[in-house]
């Protein structure tokens, strides 16, 4: 029986190498198979590319790459760049506000976030664009329970004019746990999606969405296609990275995209879905034709 057991463990573990070894090749094939002429073929998820991550490349250079291979909108751009992204056929999914520090939870802030949020509303109304992004701020010395409120309070004095120029307003759930520039940031209040929820549910109008990011909200819940699915009816926008690292959307990160994009498609989404990865390789085209690939499911 001892020599069954061993000759059974041999087994199985050659067998187990030989498939690994299989596979490496493969991956690695994978990985160095990028097609410059490739193009979106599916078109179920309308693909977008947030400028920042890719910078420093021009805004120009991020349209044209985007619109060859079929992406639909360059995002997170002022309007002086939309006539740019119009040439190439593109249009801007989300546009920008505020940011993320001086938020709607401090009634001091009240102000200066309306201001921006107002004329970006203009701005969007003019071209076309449907989304335009808020944040809740960070923490300091407010509770959850005062910065919902101040946040909802905020909110309530400009979704009307949201409403009346027909774009909505996203607020973005941002991870709180990463303490790396741009990967994270600790004592942002909206860290939860329950918070973000409570926040739409409160404000009360259809123009009052979610901008779920996959990648924060895999660090901060984890359980994604069932998160989405719970948050389907606020969702106005979502974005993607790879975890750990915000990179690129590889075998080297833990998030399966094609399954979580046939789940937003089963949402009955019609909106964007922006990619947001910092590329840490050198062609930052052949990163972005990688996952805009990957995220083109049929």
């Amino acid at each position: 029986m001892a020599e069954q057991n061993v000759s059974r463990r041999g087994i199985l573990s050659g067998a187990i190498g030989a498939a690994a070894l299989a596979a490496l090749p493969s991956r690695q094939a994978q990985a160095a198979d990028d097609d410059a002429a490739w193009k979106i073929s599916n078109g179920k998820i309308n693909q977008s590319v947030v400028h920042w991550c890719f910078k420093p490349m021009e805004v120009e250079a991020l349209c044209k790459a985007a619109a060859e291979m079929g992406c639909k909108s360059v995002e997170l751009t002022g309007p002086e760049t939309w006539p740019t992204l119009k040439k190439y056929g593109l249009t801007c999914a989300i546009a920008g506000s505020h940011g993320f520090v001086k938020g709607f939870n401090n009634p001091e802030n009240h102000t200066f976030c309306i201001d921006k949020i107002t004329k970006s509303i203009d701005a969007s109304a003019d071209f076309g664009c449907p989304n335009v992004i808020t944040f809740s701020g960070m923490r300091e010395r407010i509770s959850d329970e005062e910065g919902l409120k101040n946040t909802v309070d905020g909110l309530k004095k400009i979704i009307g004019y949201a409403e009346q120029k027909k774009v909505n307003i996203c607020i973005e759930m941002l991870n709180s746990r990463v303490a790396t520039e741009m990967k994270g940031h600790p004592g942002y209040q909206c860290d939860k999606l329950e918070w973000a929820l409570q926040v739409c549910e409160k404000v009360g109008s259809a123009r009052m969405k979610i901008l779920f990011d996959i990648y924060h909200v895999q660090i901060m819940h984890g359980d994604i296609i069932n998160w989405l699915k719970k948050c389907k009816d606020y969702t106005g926008h979502y974005h993607t990275a790879g975890v750990p690292g915000r990179n690129e959307l590889d075998e080297t990160q833990e998030i399966n995209y094609p399954p979580i994009m046939k789940a937003i498609l089963e949402t009955g989404y019609t909106g964007f879905v922006g990619q947001e990865f910092i590329p840490k390789k050198e062609d930052k085209v052949a990163s972005l034709r990688q996952a805009v690939k990957l995220c083109d499911v049929g």
